[in-house]
Order: C-alpha cells, then sequence, then structure tokens
C-alpha cells in the first residue's frame, strides 16, 4: 500500500482548527465565572447553571452539525465552511461580548451575547474535529489524534499564558480590563483558522488518500442496502452495532469518573485533608502534564498493541489510582504519582476511544458519529456534577474517590464487550513509520 505513513506535516496543520476551539474553552472556563461573579454579582449556583449553559448546547448542536457537515458538499469541501463561519460569528460575538455586553451592566445582555456565542462555537466544533478522521486512513488516527490533543493543549496553554501577562486585575474586579485578553484570543483563533484555510484543501487531499488506498475504515467495508427510492447506502451489521453501543457506554462511563474528580477535587482536598490556597491545583496540573508528554508514545503503544488493549490499561491505571488516592487520610507529596498514572490513563483513553468510533462510520458519517461521541461524553459532565455532588452534599465527601473507582471499572466491563474499531497490532519498524513526513 502506498500511504504507510502519517503525514505528520498536514496534521498538524488540521489541528489549528483544534487549537483555536481550546484556546477559547480555556478562556470560557476560566475567566467566565469571574465575570459572572464580580462584574454581575451572580452567586455560584446560578454561576454554575450558566457555565452548565455549554455542555447542554453541546448534546444537540455537536450531532446537528456534524451530520449537517456530512452532506454538505461545496469547493471548499465538507468541514471548511463550517469551521470558516463559526470562527467568524465566534470572533465577533466575543468582541461583542467583552467591548460592549460586560461593560453594559446588563446580565441579561451578557447572557443572550454569551448563548449566542456558544452557539456560534457549536457550529464548528463537531465539523473542526471531523476534518482529521476524513483526511487522515483509519489506521493513522490514533497517532493523527494524538497530535490533535496535542495541539489543543498548545492552545490552553497560550491562553494560560496571555491570562497570566494581560490580565490585571483591578482594586475592584468588576473593573478589570479584558479587551487585551480577549484582542489575543481573537488573533489565536484568526490566525490559527487562517492556517488551516491556507493550507488544508479537503477536496484535494480527499483525491491524494483516495489513489492512495482510501481511508480503511471498517464502515467502508460495509455491505450496501437499497432504500425505497432506489438509493442505496452502507448498513451497520448489528455485531458492530453492539459495539458502537457498548463504547458510547463507555465513553459516559469514564467521562462520569473523571469529570467528578477534576470539578470536586478543590473541595475534597479542603473538606478532607485540610488543604486549603490552591493547593489542590499541583495534583492537577501533574495530571495533565503527564497526560501531555504521553500523547505521542501512547500512539507508539497502540499500534503495536491495538487501541482497546491500550484503553483498558488507561482504565485501569486511573481505576487503581482512585483506590489509593482515596485510601490517604491526609494530603501527601507521593499522590502526584497516582496523579500522574491518571494523566497517563486519560491520555490512553483520549487517544484511542475517538478513533475507534469513527472506524466504525462510512466517510460520508464521519461528522454524525464524530457529534455522537461528543454527546456522550458532554451528557457525561452535565450528569455526574449533581449526582456526584449529592453524594458529597448528604453523604461525605470520602465518597469521590469510590465513585470515580465505580463507574470506572464498569467502564472496563462495557470495554470489554467491544469487538469493533480496533486496529491491528503492527510490528514496531511499521508504527515508527506511522511518524515520518509523507515526501
Amino acid at each position: 500500500m502506498k500511504n504507510s505513513k502519517l503525514n505528520y506535516g498536514r496534521t498538524v496543520l488540521m489541528g489549528f482548527a483544534f487549537l483555536s476551539i481550546c484556546a477559547f474553552w480555556q478562556f470560557y472556563d476560566n475567566e467566565i465565572p469571574r465575570i459572572l461573579k464580580y462584574t454581575f454579582n451572580l452567586k455560584e449556583t446560578a454561576t454554575g447553571v450558566v457555565m452548565a449553559l455549554d455542555n447542554v448546547l453541546a448534546l444537540f448542536l455537536l450531532p446537528l452539525f456534524g451530520a449537517i457537515s456530512d452532506k454538505t458538499e461545496t469547493k471548499l469541501g465538507k468541514r471548511t465552511p463550517f469551521i470558516l463561519v463559526g470562527t467568524i460569528l465566534s470572533v465577533i460575538l466575543l468582541t461583542v461580548l467583552i467591548t460592549v455586553a460586560r461593560p453594559s451592566g446588563s446580565i441579561v445582555f451578557f447572557l443572550v451575547v454569551l448563548l449566542l456565542l456558544l452557539l456560534a462555537m457549536g457550529i464548528y466544533r463537531s465539523p473542526a474535529v471531523s476534518m482529521m478522521p476524513d483526511l487522515t486512513p483509519a489506521p493513522h488516527r490514533s497517532q493523527a489524534n494524538a497530535i490533535i490533543n496535542l495541539m489543543g493543549t498548545v492552545g490552553g496553554i497560550y491562553v494560560l499564558v496571555m491570562i497570566k501577562v494581560l490580565l490585571k486585575d483591578a482594586d475592584d474586579p468588576s473593573k478589570t480590563n479584558y479587551i487585551p485578553l480577549m484582542l489575543s484570543i481573537v488573533l489565536c483563533m484568526v490566525v490559527s483558522i487562517a492556517i488551516v484555510l491556507l493550507t488544508i484543501h479537503e477536496n484535494k487531499v480527499k483525491e491524494e488518500i483516495k489513489a492512495e488506498g482510501g481511508l480503511q475504515s471498517l464502515g467502508e467495508t460495509f455491505e450496501d442496502e437499497e432504500t425505497a427510492d432506489g438509493e442505496s447506502h452502507k448498513v451497520m451489521p448489528k455485531e458492530v452495532k453492539r459495539s458502537l453501543i457498548f463504547l458510547l457506554l463507555s465513553v459516559f462511563l469514564w467521562f462520569t469518573a473523571y469529570n467528578a474528580v477534576t470539578t470536586a477535587f478543590s473541595r475534597f482536598v479542603a473538606e478532607v485533608w485540610d488543604l486549603h490556597d490552591g493547593a489542590y491545583a499541583t495534583c492537577l496540573l501533574v495530571a495533565t502534564i503527564a497526560a501531555t508528554l504521553s500523547y505521542i508514545p501512547i500512539a507508539f503503544i497502540s499500534g503495536i498493541i491495538g487501541r482497546k488493549k491500550t484503553i483498558l490499561i488507561g482504565i485501569s491505571l486511573m481505576a487503581a489510582s482512585y483506590v489509593i488516592t482515596g485510601l490517604y487520610p491526609g494530603f501527601h507529596v507521593s499522590i502526584n504519582v497516582f496523579f500522574a498514572l491518571v494523566g497517563i490513563g486519560w491520555a490512553a483513553i483520549n487517544v484511542n476511544s475517538y478513533p475507534m468510533v469513527v472506524e466504525m462510520s462510512k466517510a460520508g458519517d464521519i461528522g454524525k458519529y464524530t457529534g455522537t461521541y461528543y454527546t456522550f461524553s458532554m451528557a457525561a459532565q452535565v450528569f455526574t456534577p449533581i449526582f456526584s455532588g449529592f453524594l458529597l452534599e448528604h453523604i461525605s465527601y470520602r465518597t469521590l474517590f469510590p465513585y470515580a473507582f465505580i463507574f470506572s471499572a464498569l467502564a472496563f466491563l462495557t470495554m470489554l464487550m467491544v469487538r469493533h474499531g480496533d486496529v491491528k497490532p503492527q510490528k514496531k519498524a511499521n508504527v515508527l513509520e506511522h511518524f515520518d513526513v509523507d515526501d
């Protein structure tokens, strides 16, 4: 087969779309709650409701625009028009949000603009993520997804640096000047998408991939079935559909476990370990750094032993770390070791789970399956803060890590039932070739 290597350069260029998305969400998660609290004096509960809007909207928007982009055919390709329109609208609305809506003092006006901004981001989130499997042959998607995740991390780090450099709190937090930070994010988004538009020509790349052997996805091997209107389409076999259902259940379960820890850990350390002054952040930072450093090695490992085994190892690492961390009577520096294992385990899951989902789709349905993947992950992130929060409040904060272990164990069991979406383990030499840049 001619296409024996991952096109590293093209993957990095595609990753700029995800970089722009992660840059925005880093700002959203960090600074929108502060604006709601200090500019508009919203209480914690009301702020939490507003911050949950993106997850709720994602349940509907991501599958919708993913499916719509599947059926779109333009000179720019399937995904590029959505990336372009979504970015333009998002940049305009972000500018209005910071320069007009926030100074207005009207919480209603601010929330309306914020809602429109979230809708604009929803337009291009699924199409942007779908571009990678669209333009990457199936055997190389775990490696490509590792690179895409690294690009997203770069976007998040960029915004954190800009927050530190450009955001200077005033004596009155409601008077903080967000305009320099906003301009840096707008610049990042515009430049990132300009790079994608100028370098990634979807239709041309698809023709190249077709000439080199096609996408080679499992979905492309499904048998055709003729519909009542005389058209034919590929039908997913029952055994593959069963694997997909169990895989999506696994996605829901491991996000339920992981998100519970990331959202409640700051309160857990205060209530159980009597640890204050933001000291908890070191553990979460260790997990993030460990995950980031693991993306490429894990992609390499999954090419050798397969995606499913790599995910099962990742779940096991996380589940064991949850149990051991929960047994600590107080904070000790060695806890960072187990958070590093959580980060590595999470990377093992993230690098491989999305490629497994789209492996079961045909080329014309990648956007729909991308949206479905995000629906299950977002549903978990809507569900788990409420359910785990109830247990923390009415039983004990000590329930946090057993809760995470139980849902991780359930994810392990459902993942065992997945029989499709993997790649055949390959020889070490062949896997190394995947990281070479095509001529």
